[in-house]
């Protein structure tokens, strides 16, 4: 540490030597300007306008400003500026971005190297390069969402150079870096907990794995042993030397379980193993994967907005960042085409005794091969031409139609039977999701939800529908009942919208800042992962 800070002083004094040389003279001084020092300014420019052509905003900020320097002055707004960046860009790993993409060592050895205004002039261009680099990616992500999952729907919000160039010049150096970072609390909790697994992983971990698939109370043996520890370890169970699977033990289960979405039973079955087992490396990737799609979702989220967890199979309503109301979900079956992808938008409407239009996916790839076997297969939908009439099934060859020659639509009538159940929630979108009832109640009873075409069930939608109407309804049961009672489709607009976020976190914190791990149904996080990794950033160093 002592040898850095002294080479560190040393790249900034013979950084300042050259720096204090070769300001541009006021304007005030013009006439007694010497032919060497105009040169030397000329030289400063020059090089700027060279290093920044390839980039048009970078090119025309210093254009605007005269090639006036931000970063190689000599005063003290410069020296504040060049410290700033240099602390950010070396901390990097913090925030799980890759320290080598912004090359801070490079930066220093070219200030330690730097003699000619040329060299200066080159070197202002690569800080502030460095700099839009390191902004965007700590705001934004350094990762293109729909590039890794086509499934990513999600825009992420990408800042306007020029404003961040502009912004940071007004600003304090080392505040303004303090703000770039996203502020939802979320972040702050994961970063904490990418600290703690990096310190678990120094020390080794949690210890040896298990080796069994299943165990229960009264078992003991040596896998009990490795259970015992790893629960220790994981602060499940108190320290102890028992080597049966007592009530203690299955307590801890219990509480493991609960924290990683699991059937909460109480015994260490094959799942619940494979959860214990995986590593706190493991466990560090999650992290670093949620803080990436933190940084996507780097934007208001709505003083009221849902918040649908995909891998938690749950739904929320949260208001000024505490859940008012929680239910379970049923998501999109782990298969192309039909997993739920990931949003944002308006929930703009409800519609009560909602009829179901099929999509002609579902149509053509599901309900047409059927058809063409039986005509009166999926009796209880309504074949229905162009112009909405029902149609004669006896009277169609459906085998003389493919999946784009086939001119009928399918729908199904109101009802308590009605795929979408008895009530559905609207916010339009392109990719023609949304929330609903369901009558296949019994799913929401499974470990793992996942069953539907896309859209998401919920477990509790007359509650739902409740806490959404009291904001504009002085009685929202009675008002929801009136209307689910007529047996009529009916509509009911919002008064004010309210975002719908369609997430999907492998890892979440709560209030008090604990961890909830969740497993990866879709793969997506493994494949974010991977391009963290390929990008440079280093997941720990041990397997524990």
């Amino acid at each position: 540490m002592l040898t850095t800070l002294i080479h560190r002083a040393a790249v900034a004094s013979a950084f300042a030597l050259v720096a204090a040389h070769s300001l541009p003279t006021p304007a005030t001084a013009q006439s007694t300007i010497t032919a060497p020092v105009l040169a030397e300014v000329t030289a400063f420019k020059q090089a700027v306008a060279a290093g920044a052509s390839a980039d048009e905003v970078v090119a025309q900020f210093y254009r605007d400003t005269g090639y006036q320097p931000i970063w190689t002055g000599a005063d003290d707004d410069d020296r504040d500026r060049r410290a700033a960046l240099l602390h950010a860009v070396s901390s990097a790993s913090i925030h799980g971005l890759p320290a080598g993409r912004y090359q801070p060592d490079a930066l220093e050895a070219q200030m330690a190297a730097a003699r000619s205004e040329g060299d200066r002039g080159r070197l202002e261009v690569d800080l502030t390069i460095a700099f839009l680099r390191y902004a965007q990616d700590i705001q934004t992500g350094i990762l293109t969402p729909g590039k890794i999952d086509s499934d990513i729907k999600r825009d992420v919000p990408v800042r306007d150079r020029r404003e961040i160039l502009d912004t940071f010049l007004a600003s304090s150096p080392t505040t303004f870096f303090r703000t770039l970072m996203p502020r939802a609390p979320e972040y702050a909790r994961l970063m904490k907990e990418k600290l703690r697994l990096e310190g678990l992983i120094e020390q080794g971990g949690w210890g040896p794995t298990i080796g069994s698939e299943k165990l229960a109370r009264g078992d003991s043996g040596d896998a009990v042993i490795a259970l015992r520890n790893r629960l220790i370890a994981m602060g499940y169970l108190e320290s102890n030397a028992r080597t049966e699977f007592d009530a203690n033990m299955e307590r801890a289960i219990y509480g493991f379980q609960f924290d990683h979405g699991l059937e909460a039973d109480g015994e260490a079955g094959a799942t619940t193993i494979a959860e214990i087992n995986k590593s706190a490396k493991d466990r560090l990737g999650q992290i670093l994967v949620a803080m990436e799609r933190e940084r996507w979702m780097n934007i208001p989220r709505g003083d009221r907005h849902v918040w649908v967890n995909l891998t938690d199979f749950s739904a929320a309503i949260i208001d000024d960042d505490k859940v008012t109301f929680r239910t379970r979900s049923v998501i999109g079956k782990d298969q192309s085409g039909r997993r739920s992808p990931e949003f944002s938008d308006e929930m703009e409407h409800m519609v009560i005794n909602p009829q179901w239009f099929v999509p002609r996916s579902i149509v053509t790839k599901e309900y047409l091969p059927q058809l063409q076997r039986n005509p009166y297969a999926v009796s209880h939908l309504r074949v229905t031409d162009s112009r909405g009439r029902v149609v004669n099934r006896g009277s169609v060859n459906f085998n003389a139609y493919s999946a784009r020659s086939f001119p009928f639509a399918m729908s199904q009538p109101s009802g308590p039977r009605n795929a979408l159940g008895r009530v559905k929630f609207m916010f339009p979108n392109k990719h023609n999701i949304y929330l609903h009832d369901t009558p296949a109640k019994a799913l929401f009873e499974r470990e793992v939800r996942a069953f539907s075409h896309g859209c998401i069930r919920l477990n509790d939608p007359f509650d739902f529908a409740y806490t959404v109407l009291a904001r504009q309804t002085e009685d929202p049961i009675k008002f929801f009942h009136t209307r689910l009672e007529s047996g009529r489709e009916a509509r009911v607009d919002l008064d004010q919208t309210i975002p719908v976020h369609i997430v999907y976190r492998t890892v979440f914190t709560d209030a008090r800042g604990k961890a909830h791990y969740r497993r990866d149904v879709y793969g997506r996080d493994a494949a974010i992962l991977r391009a963290l990794e390929g990008q440079g950033v280093v997941v720990g160093a041990t397997n524990s």
